[in-house]
């Protein structure tokens, strides 16, 4: 019994990684300066982030439809048993919805699972699902084994600015211009599906320390972790000091991903962080 893994952009898999663990993904879509754009395909952040500065209009995000799925489970179909396709949580994005409508098509040939995060936090939790679907473990298995990591896993990252929060209407204006002020740097966690505050620090090298300490204390409580480091345009340098920092932890690092247009849309640039799950 063979099973094929899906996802959707906002994992922020690269072409080279889904390629390494046999991943297809599905690009979801952000609209800017008039014309939709297939994220990682068709728009980077550099460019949205370069075109916001030069005063045009905020961009907007919507999900592939249930077509653009059916499309890639009928081709995943024609070489494997079933499909598993995991995407980012429906508390921020419809994309599950669309998904769950096109295997409606296949007779329980494909299994949607919402994966209650977003970014990395997703992509290490299809990762793991392509290397038990690789050992042979059974659709069952699979998804026993996601269920049983998801409440141990973590997403905590920082952003550079509160203007991309503000702008999408994830604080009020009041609150971005009192941070800007005081140089406060939010810590923000998934959980739950969504993002929700984990904190702040008063400037850049706290927020760094902050991040430090609760990803040694995980690797610590867990013996162990996989972890991977996420980052957009300008925050590459901080998530690899980030990495660095845990020295001799015990840890798996999976390595720095560029966060994709999509997230980075709310993220702005300079954003950084850190998933993490317990290890194999």
């Amino acid at each position: 019994m063979t099973i094929a893994i899906v996802t959707d952009s906002t994992s922020d898999l690269s072409p080279q990684l889904c390629g390494q663990y046999g991943v297809r993904s599905v690009p979801l879509y952000v609209l800017f300066d008039g014309k939709m754009h297939k994220d990682g395909l068709e728009i980077r952040p550099a460019e949205l982030f370069a075109g916001v500065r030069a005063g045009k209009k905020t961009p907007s995000t919507s999900q592939p439809s249930p077509a653009e799925f059916a499309a890639v489970y009928r081709e995943a179909l024609e070489s494997a048993d079933e499909v598993l396709s995991i995407h980012i949580s429906s508390q921020l994005s419809g994309t599950v919805g669309s998904a769950q409508l096109a295997a409606q098509e296949f007779g329980g040939r494909v299994t949607v699972i919402d994966s209650r995060t977003v970014s990395m936090g997703l992509g290490l939790r299809v990762i793991r699902a392509a290397e038990l679907a690789r050992e042979g473990r059974s659709m069952a298995e699979i998804v026993a084994a996601l269920d049983k990591v998801a409440p141990d896993a973590d997403l905590r990252f920082t952003v550079d600015t509160l203007d991309f929060l503000r702008i999408n209407g994830r604080i009020g204006g009041g609150a971005a211009l009192l941070g800007s002020l005081l140089n406060i740097k939010p810590l923000l966690v998934v959980q739950g599906g969504r993002v929700e505050s984990g904190g702040r620090a008063r400037g850049s090298k706290k927020a760094l320390q902050e991040l430090h300490a609760h990803t040694a204390g995980y690797i610590a409580r867990h013996g162990g972790a996989r972890a991977a480091f996420l980052y957009t345009a300008g925050g590459e340098a901080a998530a690899q000091e980030l990495a660095a920092g845990l020295g001799g932890a015990a840890f798996e690092n999976l390595g720095a991903h560029e966060i994709g247009a999509v997230v980075a849309t709310h993220a702005g640039p300079g954003a950084y962080g850190v998933a993490l799950e317990p290890p194999r």
